[in-house]
């Protein structure tokens, strides 16, 4: 099986070091959720777990949930409420989305509140080994102490110093912050500011930064190393740039993940949707119109790690593939049995190249029209097994 690295931007052989496949997925910041851009990424990664069952791999998955931002603690003071119970209210309707579209939940679902302890003695390894600074109850990681800084950053484009600080800028970094060597170095652990929640540390109350949660949660359930590290593709810099970094200078070994897959991302009226657009498309609204399956397979009509936008069109194309399918099930019966090693050989072909469930399916849908016209019964019995290693329910 092939896979597209980020890291190094090329297609690799994917071969487990053992029989089970690590792997850890970015999570929600539960504030406002679930759009159909998070739908992407858990239905791109729910289907490359089931394949990887299906090929006979064990499959160790962790998915965070970042529960304390500064996202989360801003939303909390518009709507009123107390910053967890925004998280747990987010966390539960999204589950609730995922566990709709059939997206089956990871077998550790990490809540960064409940990492401190973790989290407070991999800072204190950073500061030990010279890549972490203390000032004003604040730790910084020092981007000057790691001639290797950004390597994942590179490989997407932002080949210096300029290009990087500027991406980071737009997303959170404060460069001015008086406290930093850099502007770049990022932020371990956040001083408390005036009610906000906050943990006890040897360096004064406060809390985690972003970063380093998601090192400490694949850490502590996964181990040093893992085998697949994915997310959204706005997360390659700056998240899992500094992941990379003060992982790998913690443990002192490398590479802190083997792969790194990132889905594209979805746009809206021309623009990425995000929350901060206000441009989203609700998984709980389309469901009101849509089957959970029709919702699957316009998301696995594209390629999981290219941009694109959903349009009424797709939505309605999907349901008439659903259909066929259904109309397959309705034919063979529940109990099918029967095989068609062509039809299989080509849909391993499809997923085995860079999981390309867009010619999956489109393999798939030729095949039931072909079965309904043919009455071929042991093909409609394969197309059925086959469907179900895409997550469907027909």
């Amino acid at each position: 099986m092939k896979l597209f690295n980020t890291l190094t931007q090329s297609l690799e052989d994917f071969v487990p070091i053992d029989n089970t496949v690590r792997i850890y997925v970015c999570g929600v910041t539960p504030y406002d959720t679930t759009h159909l851009g998070h739908a992407f990424t858990y239905v791109s990664f729910d289907t490359l777990i089931r394949y990887l069952e299906h090929r006979g791999h064990t499959v160790r998955y962790v998915q965070n949930v970042t529960d304390i931002d500064d996202d989360i603690i801003r939303k909390s003071k518009e709507l009123g409420l107390a910053w967890d119970e925004l998280g747990h209210r987010e966390t539960t309707r999204f589950l609730r989305d995922m566990d709709s579209l059939n997206v089956r939940r990871p077998d550790v679902y990490a809540k960064a509140t409940e990492e401190i302890a973790n989290i407070v003695t991999i800072v204190q390894g950073l500061i030990e080994r010279g890549h972490a600074y203390v000032n004003d109850n604040c730790v910084f990681y020092s981007i000057k102490s790691d001639p290797d800084f950004g390597v994942m950053a590179r490989s997407i484009g932002l080949n210096n110093y300029d290009a990087m600080l500027a991406i980071a800028n737009e997303r959170g970094n404060f460069p001015n912050d008086p406290r930093k060597h850099d502007p770049l170095d990022f932020v371990l652990w956040q001083a408390q500011a005036p009610g906000e929640p906050a943990w006890e540390s040897p360096w004064g109350p406060g809390r985690p930064g972003w970063h380093i949660e998601c090192s400490a949660m694949s850490m502590h359930y996964l181990g040093e190393q893992i085998d697949i590290h994915g997310g959204g593709s706005d997360l390659a810099f700056p998240h899992h740039t500094c992941e990379i970094a003060q992982s790998e200078h913690y443990t002192g070994k490398a590479p802190f993940s083997r792969f790194w897959l990132h889905t594209g991302m979805v746009y809206q009226d021309g623009e990425k949707m995000s929350k901060s657009l206000g441009n989203l498309t609700l998984v709980s609204n389309l469901l009101k119109d849509y089957t959970p399956d029709t919702i699957r397979v316009v998301l696995q009509q594209h390629h999981y790690r290219m941009p694109w936008e959903c349009f009424p069109a797709d939505l309605q194309g999907a349901a008439h593939i659903v259909e066929t399918f259904a109309q397959v099930r309705a034919l063979v019966g529940r109990d099918a049995q029967g095989e068609n090693e062509m039809l299989r050989s080509r849909f391993k072909a499809a997923m085995e190249n860079d999981l390309n469930t867009p010619e999956a399916i489109l393999l798939l849908k030729e095949a039931a029209e072909h079965t309904l016209a043919t009455h071929d019964l042991n093909a409609g019995a394969e197309i059925l097994r086959l469907t179900s290693v895409l997550g469907l329910c027909v």
